[in-house]
């Protein structure tokens, strides 16, 4: 169901659990306008859809003690999709990754990482991801701080879009 298909009632319950998750559905019926049931029965049509795809705790990795992000830039020798396949499996293995993204360019893949510290990432570096099988090349970046990083997708742009097109 592509997003033109969904109501605004529907963007806007999707808005609000994005902004938080943990609200009742009491709550989140009051702040769309409708009443409990039938919000309640909106959101198990759209995780059916595939529109949420679960509930998540936003936690601080630094506060866990996780001190080290990084972004892997990963070349392979072949991209093959069986090749690409198998590395991303791979990827979906390794603890230290939390984020796989497959590229057009230069660079086949993105990772980023966490780490509790630079000698626990270089580990994993040059014990795991230098090694494993089809890996040409890798280039990382050590973030020192981050500006922005805002889970899911603007809203407002897609309600924008949608208001031009209708």
């Amino acid at each position: 169901m592509p997003a033109t298909r969904l109501d605004p009632i529907d963007r806007r319950i999707l808005a609000e659990l994005q902004a938080d998750g943990r609200m009742t559905n009491v709550e989140l019926a009051k702040r769309v306008g409708i009443s409990a049931p039938p919000c309640l029965r909106r959101v198990r049509t759209l995780e059916e859809a595939g529109f949420i795809k679960g509930y998540h705790a936003d936690v601080d990795s630094r506060a866990l003690g996780f001190e080290v992000k990084v972004f892997a830039n990963v070349g392979l020798i072949s991209q093959a999709e069986a090749d690409l396949s198998a590395f991303e499996a791979r990827c979906r293995e390794w603890p230290l990754v939390r984020e796989c993204h497959m590229l057009n360019g230069e660079v086949d893949f993105i990772l980023k990482c966490v780490a509790p510290d630079l000698s626990t990432f270089q580990s994993f570096l040059t014990e795991q991801l230098l090694k494993a099988d089809n890996v040409a090349s890798v280039k990382t970046s050590l973030v020192i701080r981050g500006a922005k990083d805002e889970p899911g997708v603007p809203f407002d742009v897609l309600e924008e879009r949608l208001n031009r097109t209708a």
